[in-house]
């Protein structure tokens, strides 16, 4: 059953894998690198213009996510790194936003994020998530994970809003 677009209020992503290709570079001190699609940041523009919530949720912890997230203006009270346990993280989202979960749009890629998943309002995941993602998501982009997954997903929920309407050539 597909949920009603219109209703859907906060977009919530996972990183690797979702908004990067899942690559993680490290250079020779240690630091490492992630490579974000401008693509994926446009959209996420566009959402938080429309009054919309976004929210970060990942298993890993890094300073290259936080500057990103800034730049785009995503509120750095709704980014959770390091999290163990996906469902915990977005039960806290919940309470940081006071959105339901019928409200809510979830991106991942991989097996932690299926709690989360099968928790909110539109489950998706890119075109090369986990096949076991398949089975519980009821969108998915055509796109990779970091190659426009995410632009995507929000094209096509901030499209059945009416907020947004690609250019007809």
């Amino acid at each position: 059953m597909q949920p009603d677009l219109k209703n859907i209020q906060l977009f919530v992503f996972d990183v690797d894998g979702v908004l990067t290709d899942g690559t993680i570079n490290i250079n020779d001190d240690g630091s490492e690198t992630k490579r974000f699609s401008v693509r994926d940041g446009f959209a996420f523009r566009l959402w938080l213009n429309a009054g919309l919530e976004i929210a970060i949720i990942t298993g890993r912890s890094g300073e290259a996510l936080k500057h990103r997230m800034k730049a785009l203006g995503v509120d750095d009270n709704l980014i959770i790194q390091g999290s163990r346990n996906k469902s915990d993280a977005l039960d806290e989202i919940i309470k940081r936003t006071g959105i339901s979960e019928s409200k809510i749009a979830y991106m991942g890629d991989d097996w932690p994020d299926l709690p989360a998943l099968r928790r909110v309002g539109l489950p998706t995941c890119p075109s090369d998530a986990e096949a076991e993602l398949f089975e519980v998501c009821t969108w998915i982009s055509t796109k990779p994970g970091g190659h426009g997954a995410a632009r995507q997903a929000i094209a096509h929920v901030l499209g059945a809003k009416g907020i947004y309407t690609p250019l007809q050539h």
